[in-house]
């Protein structure tokens, strides 16, 4: 009967929020508590919720259940499935209250916000600088290191980064991507395309 109704018998003692089945209240308690019974057998994680353990064994049976329709891509959980398919339909539900920038994940509008707060939560530990993005702070890292895992093939020479290896690979290839619109001249990087329009501002 409680499946026809709103009434929200069940109702938490430490925070107030109510809930209609009292199996909801359970799992609710576990966020006061931490309790984690249920356990995966393979890497001893435990989880809350018997649902989550379900969705993390898939990690080691390699089970897909959710299969787009589209593509044939196959994913182990319905959200990554949600996800995926805004690719194909350029669904972006996200919205900056900002600017107004849309985005199809939460996590890259998180991101964005970042943009408008100068929030940098990712520090260094070595010399203090911050970032608003771990991945940008793993660059940084890589200049407190002589690691250079990016050869390459044809004269050895070795970078830290992927794009700079990119960017040298046209050495080699002679690819010049970035062309002018005002007298078609190509330069392989960007920056040198740029300093190149300013000839072109000062006419």
């Amino acid at each position: 009967m409680q499946n026809h109704t709103d009434e929200m018998s069940w109702k938490c003692t430490l925070c107030d929020k109510a809930f209609r089945f009292t199996s909801h209240m359970e799992c609710h308690m576990r966020t006061h508590t931490g309790e984690k019974p249920y356990e995966c057998i393979s890497c001893n994680k435990s989880f809350s919720q018997s649902s989550h353990l379900k969705s993390h064994m898939r990690i080691h049976t390699g089970e897909k259940p959710h299969q787009c329709t589209l593509c044939n891509k196959a994913f182990g959980e319905s959200s990554q499935l949600n996800k995926h398919m805004r690719t194909h339909t350029g669904e972006k539900p996200f919205q900056c209250e900002l600017c107004s920038k849309s985005f199809s994940v939460f996590a890259t509008l998180s991101r964005h916000m970042r943009t408008h707060t100068g929030e940098k939560p990712y520090h260094c530990l070595l010399c203090n600088k911050a970032f608003c993005q771990s991945g940008h702070l793993s660059r940084h890292l890589q200049t407190h290191t002589d690691i250079r895992p990016y050869e390459c093939t044809s004269c050895k020479k070795a970078f830290r980064q992927s794009d700079h290896l990119h960017r040298h690979m046209r050495t080699h290839t002679g690819e010049r991507p970035y062309q002018c619109t005002v007298c078609n001249k190509a330069f392989r990087d960007s920056h040198h395309l740029y300093t190149h329009m300013r000839t072109h501002a000062v006419k």
